[in-house]
């Protein structure tokens, strides 16, 4: 269930930012921006209360929103997606990855 509700909180966060866009044309957007930010905290809470790890789900979260909306917001919005922002969002996955995996290692 934990990683249901960071899926959840990722998922919401991404919505949210992506309807910033519209905000100009679309102003009802308005709603969808605070619902999405509200409900991902609010997921991203349940995941830290369940006990995963500040660093492992805050890295998690940031991480995949960043990649998501990078890549959405190209295939929505037309924005560009460049070889280097994939690099960069490459390496900002990998972090998080070492995170994730260094956050299982017993401290010496």
């Amino acid at each position: 269930m934990t990683w249901l509700y960071l899926m959840l909180a990722i998922c919401t966060e991404v919505a949210a930012t992506l309807s910033l866009k519209g905000l100009a044309t679309v102003p009802a957007l308005y709603i969808v921006v605070v619902l999405g930010y509200v409900a991902s905290f609010v997921f991203l809470a349940l995941v830290l209360k369940r006990g995963m790890g500040l660093g492992v789900a805050y890295g998690i979260w940031g991480a995949t929103g960043v990649a998501l909306t990078a890549v959405l917001s190209s295939v929505m919005f037309g924005e560009a997606l460049t070889a280097v922002m994939g690099v960069g969002l490459s390496c900002i996955i990998a972090g998080v990855v070492l995170v994730e995996s260094g956050s299982h290692q017993e401290a010496d």
